[in-house]
């Protein structure tokens, strides 16, 4: 793996990322609708049905994005190269979502909630990315963690 610090990399890595702008919006937005949805769950629904519900909704959203973005080939070739990666994805889903309901309904703001899970989740994934993926960690980017760490203490002082 070479070096980042050359200005070609740099503005590979610039290209890239602006490239990559598109899904991070999608993911923003998907974010705030989440967010304010999962605020906004009835309290008399019970949660667990009410994930279910949501998970309905996000399948039935896939199945028709997959007319649009099609599968190459048949479902068995698409769910072949699937391993224990997908199980953890859906178990961590479902611990987000149980999670961030029960935040709500104990009386966490909507505006404070997301900010310390994902600072929170941010900061425990720093060594995970190191670790098992790789990747690197340079004075700016320990600068950065360290400001969302005083952020997040300042955040919740509030």
């Amino acid at each position: 793996m070479g070096s980042d610090s050359t200005p070609h990399a740099k503005l590979t890595m610039l290209a890239r990322m602006r490239h990559s702008l598109a899904p991070l919006l999608l993911t923003v937005a998907g974010a705030v609708v989440y967010q304010i949805s999962s605020k906004s769950v009835p309290r008399a629904a019970h949660p667990l049905v009410a994930i279910v519900v949501a998970y309905v909704v996000a399948m039935a959203l896939c199945l028709l994005a997959m007319w649009k973005w099609p599968i190459a080939g048949s479902i068995a070739d698409a769910l072949r190269p699937l391993d224990w990666s997908v199980a953890g994805v859906g178990a961590g889903a479902a611990l987000i979502e149980v999670g961030f309901l029960l935040a709500f309904r104990s009386g966490w703001p909507l505006s404070l909630a997301s900010v310390v899970v994902n600072v929170s989740a941010g900061i425990l994934l720093i060594p995970v990315g190191l670790a098992m993926f790789g990747e690197r960690l340079s004075l700016p980017k320990m600068m950065g963690a360290a400001f969302c760490l005083v952020g997040l203490v300042l955040i919740a002082r509030d």
